[in-house]
């Protein structure tokens, strides 16, 4: 798998972002007309989605996890402040977006001033506020068929409810009778701990902060992706009774993420001194990536 291609089938990721929002609707929310959903000129948006997923699901093997993990958990690509992080991330602003232009700053407060709007306690907006500044992986040079998309455990049989599942038969590990059982290199209920799961933004920047945060906050960072679990239960057989109490925050988080995104614009100057005290609370000053 060193070998792999760096192509990026996106223009934008919030092609993928959007492409979630289309496969898991808010059922509280009315269904808009395809006039009212962002339109991308010259940009056939479900092509590319299905391009990223034809290149993901072709390389995401267990080896190419290993690999991943070798090389990026060492932490040695830069050394930053969660600030700067963020600050590193804003040049991923969505240029290719015709209707709502935010950066991934406004972004992540949108998410999570709903979360803190609901009373919800501090360590959980906190999560809300970060969850994807793992997606910097783009920044260092990593294609976004390994940074971005649905998440799903590698080393055992892959979903057939996962999205594009068709194109796990051009990935080597859908035929590695290592792999490619129920249960593959896993046994009965191990805990998700013990499984690896595709690499991304999500396992990223769990590693990155899994000494900070409260177990509840780990588990939406490292699972918020993985959809094949909390929207389609596929892969209980694999969690064990910590998993499924922990996955109710996991769900309970989803929404914050995918409907809260909107044109106005959060003021982020008057923001940021809770969020910099917050953040202070329970992180250090300097972070490693």
């Amino acid at each position: 798998m060193k070998n792999a291609p760096k192509k990026e089938p996106l223009k934008s990721i919030e092609h993928w972002e959007e492409d979630v929002l289309k496969r898991y609707p808010d059922p509280k929310v009315p269904k808009k007309s395809k006039e009212e959903f962002r339109n991308y000129k010259d940009s056939d948006r479900a092509e590319t989605v299905r391009e990223f997923y034809r290149l993901n699901h072709s390389y995401q093997t267990y080896d190419f996890v290993c690999e991943k993990e070798q090389d990026l958990l060492q932490f040695n690509r830069k050394e930053m402040s969660l600030w700067e992080a963020i600050d590193f991330l804003n040049t991923l602003v969505d240029d290719s977006d015709p209707d709502i232009d935010l950066d991934q700053l406004q972004h992540l407060l949108q998410t999570s001033e709903a979360i803190r709007a609901d009373g919800h306690p501090d360590w959980f907006v906190l999560t809300g506020f970060l969850h994807d500044v793992g997606k910097v992986l783009c920044l260092f040079d990593e294609p976004q068929w390994a940074v971005v998309g649905d998440t799903f455990p590698v080393g055992c049989k892959f979903s057939n409810k996962i999205v594009h599942y068709e194109y796990f038969s051009q990935n080597p590990d859908y035929t590695d009778e290592r792999y490619n059982t129920k249960y593959g290199i896993y046994s009965p209920n191990c805990g998700l701990d013990h499984v690896k799961m595709s690499w991304g933004h999500d396992e990223y920047l769990y590693q990155i902060l899994k000494d900070y945060l409260p177990e509840p906050a780990l588990y939406i960072i490292r699972y918020h992706s993985f959809y094949a679990q909390h929207r389609e239960n596929e892969y209980a057989h694999l969690m064990n009774a910590k998993d499924v109490e922990m996955f109710k925050w996991v769900k309970k988080f989803n929404p914050y993420d995918l409907y809260t995104k909107a044109p106005v614009k959060p003021d982020v100057e008057t923001l940021r001194p809770y969020y910099e005290e917050l953040v202070k609370k329970y992180l250090p000053d300097v972070l490693k990536f």
